[in-house]
């Protein structure tokens, strides 16, 4: 595989292959689930029609974020036809009223909550961008509902989360902050504001990470929110402060791919998705870095290359790397 990070249409077709290998692959499955009565002991298919693959149901969202935004942007590859034959017979009325109904169950209120929250918006969002299909159409009430937990959970969460795992608050609010551009304008400002009333005095970051179970870095997700919820100018001032000696390459834990020692494990290998996503971190950011630019490039394309080659191979990688892998990829050609 190419290291460099860019997307090309090998990759693609190579990440297309894996995520229909595992969209749709029900076992084995790690559940979020609160069993009330013995009833509700239900296998996967039953209680999630649409998003009973990949391990889990976040990661089943967000594998069929990768497949239709690999169909948009390669539609003539064969395995696009694969892909909305599987998404028609997916992304059904009926199935998707059972995946909204399961929200009203008693005990479903923390339900994914934040990250397959902010997967579903951003499925929602790649979705509307197909015009063929009425996809997106079928997906917007999932998609309401969940953004109305998202503003309700905006004003009762005191403080942020910053581990870098699933309860990742910036994380969340990066991807639902661009479905909201398009589809729920008055969020944006509530994401914002509680952007800044979180991170706005953070200074001279230690960047105390990677944990050993992260894929995310607290840091640099923190940075990606800040760039988004402020203008320019300010983002510079406060990026400069949060990480006052990056032209010396510290703090070095985030200029340093992380060692993954064993890939079967998948809490350990949750560490390959934590060099995707600085790859896509560091490429988002240095849009707005100037000089020191270069530095947050060359450090993206250390960090994809760290991973790339282990997107595929084990399960516990294989039902959701290549996910971060395409968020770095598209992210290079915005540069």
């Amino acid at each position: 595989m190419d290291l460099s990070g860019e997307l090309t249409e090998d990759i693609a077709r190579h990440f297309a292959r894996t995520a229909l290998g595992h969209v749709a692959r029900e076992y084995p499955h790690k559940l979020d689930h609160v069993l009330a009565a013995d009833a509700d002991a239900q296998p996967p298919r039953v209680l999630h029609p649409c998003f009973f693959g990949s391990f889990d149901w976040h990661s089943c969202v967000h594998g069929w974020w990768t497949l239709l935004t690999l169909r948009r942007l390669y539609p003539d590859m064969p395995e696009a036809s694969e892909i909305t034959a599987l998404a028609e017979n997916t992304f059904t009325p009926d199935k998707l009223a059972v995946e909204l109904a399961y929200l009203d169950r008693p005990g479903s209120a923390g339900f994914e909550r934040p990250y397959g929250w902010a997967w579903l918006l951003y499925l929602h969002l790649e979705a509307t961008r197909h015009g063929d299909a009425e996809w997106g159409a079928r997906l917007e009430p999932l998609a309401r509902a969940f953004a109305a937990r998202l503003r309700h959970y905006l004003g009762i969460l005191t403080y942020p989360i910053r581990t870098g795992t699933h309860f990742n608050s910036a994380f969340a609010l990066v991807l639902s902050r661009e479905w909201a551009e398009a589809h729920d304008l008055a969020l944006v400002p509530m994401i914002d504001d509680k952007a800044c009333r979180w991170f706005d005095a953070d200074r001279a970051c230690q960047a105390w990470e990677p944990g050993g179970d992260e894929f995310l870095s607290s840091a640099l997700t923190e940075a990606m929110l800040m760039q988004r919820a402020l203008n320019a100018g300010d983002f510079a001032a406060w990026f400069r402060a949060f990480l006052p000696d990056l032209a010396r390459r510290q703090p070095a834990s985030l200029f340093t791919p992380a060692t993954v020692s064993d890939r079967t494990d998948g809490k350990i290998a949750h560490l390959d998705g934590l060099n995707l996503s600085r790859a896509w971190a560091w490429r988002s950011l240095s849009r707005d870095m100037g000089k020191q630019a270069a530095i947050a490039r060359e450090t993206a394309n250390t960090h994809m290359a760290s991973a790339l080659p282990h997107v595929t191979g084990d399960y516990m990688g294989e039902h959701w790397l290549a996910s971060f892998a395409l968020l770095g990829m598209l992210e290079n050609d915005q540069q």
